[in-house]
């Protein structure tokens, strides 16, 4: 069992090729669905050139484990924490480097009612299964569901309910 660097205290970062890759994306994905047991997730990613191929990588992992996937697409961090809440889904992931290097990529993960997950709230034991990855074989009968939606009008009209655009003045 190979220890994997790529998980933090309070996320998942690494050094592509070497310390996260698009196996361990599965594996990441798969012991997540073994462990919380979620029905539905929202997935999403941000604009890194390897944000896309990592995020299907875990939603297949995540599908083999049993769980349906909703993918959101491109976004931000804030999204996949609305997304979990609005939608009333069982967790999240977003990939994402965040303010690391270009050469790093990573995830964000949260349960529930967009609670993040951390080193304290079941971290480490996605870590354990991953770094494990003696997982039972894919039963096709229960394979998860992978469907693309569109949140971003929803999002947007969230995020206008905490402004009064009419006292909003045009730029001169």
């Amino acid at each position: 069992m190979k220890s994997l660097t790529c998980f933090k205290a309070y996320d998942i970062r690494g050094k592509l090729g070497e310390e996260l890759n698009e196996d361990i994306a599965w594996r990441i994905g798969r012991a997540y669905g073994e462990f919380l047991k979620p029905k539905t997730i929202v997935l999403g990613g941000d604009v890194r050139l390897t944000s896309e191929a990592l995020k299907l990588a875990l939603a297949k992992g995540l599908q083999d484990a049993g769980v349906d996937v909703l993918d959101i697409g491109m976004s931000g961090t804030e999204e996949i924490y609305f997304a979990t809440f609005h939608l009333g889904v069982d967790g999240g992931i977003e990939v994402t480097a965040s303010h690391n290097p270009m050469d790093y990529n990573g995830m964000k993960l949260v349960r529930e009612g967009a609670r993040p997950i951390s080193g304290d709230t079941g971290l480490r034991d996605v870590q354990r299964l991953a770094e494990a990855n003696d997982f039972p074989p894919v039963d096709e009968t229960k394979r998860g569901r992978y469907q693309q939606i569109n949140l971003r009008d929803a999002y947007v009209d969230h995020l206008f309910g905490y402004i009064n655009v009419k006292n909003l003045t045009p730029l001169k």
